[in-house]
């Protein structure tokens, strides 16, 4: 690991337990209502970045924000989401944990899905912005500079997963 081709830092930045706490309080009011917000982030992510879609065979040629929210499918893929960063948050005290649960993630998406990377990092965004505006009496800009702290330590885990594979990026012409 000598040198990498990308602006990776040495490792993530850690989250004090003021930080921790403050990330499990405010996942505990959106995980309650956890598949709609999963739904919403899914269709802001494929509405506004719609070469995401090329994942996903099962919806990838809907256009309809409506039909989307009606895809079974979709509404999978938006609990398995949550419930990993539900996993994520609930285990931020176990740093291996964290590291173990965003490795197997990162491994599946560049191994069996061929996902790029950089598509976690708009979907950590996304994810952000949905946040802010459908609990914005819970993510105050304090609180949301604590969420994007957490989203680049998930986007670091990650993404060193796909180097340890040895992931080689497939084409950004689909992009």
């Amino acid at each position: 690991m000598e040198h990498e081709e990308d602006d990776r830092p040495e490792r993530a930045e850690p989250l004090s337990d003021a930080e921790r706490e403050i990330i499990q309080d405010t996942w505990g009011r959106v995980y309650e209502n956890c598949e709609d917000v999963g739904v919403s982030v899914l269709i802001r992510f494929f509405v506004n970045f719609p070469s995401a879609k090329q994942y996903f065979s099962q919806f990838q040629d809907m256009e309809d924000p409506e039909e989307m929210e009606r895809s079974s499918q979709l509404r999978h893929h938006a609990r398995r989401v949550m419930n990993a960063i539900n996993t994520v948050v609930e285990n931020l005290h176990d740093p291996e944990k964290v590291s173990s649960v965003l490795g197997l993630v990162g491994k599946a998406h560049a191994l069996k899905h061929k996902v790029e990377p950089m598509y976690f990092k708009i979907l950590s965004g996304v994810m952000l912005e949905v946040l802010s505006e459908d609990f914005p009496e819970f993510f105050p800009t304090e609180v949301q500079q604590v969420w994007s702290k957490l989203m680049g330590a998930v986007y670091w885990h990650v993404t060193g997963a796909y180097t340890e594979v040895g992931w080689v990026q497939v084409s950004s012409s689909a992009v």
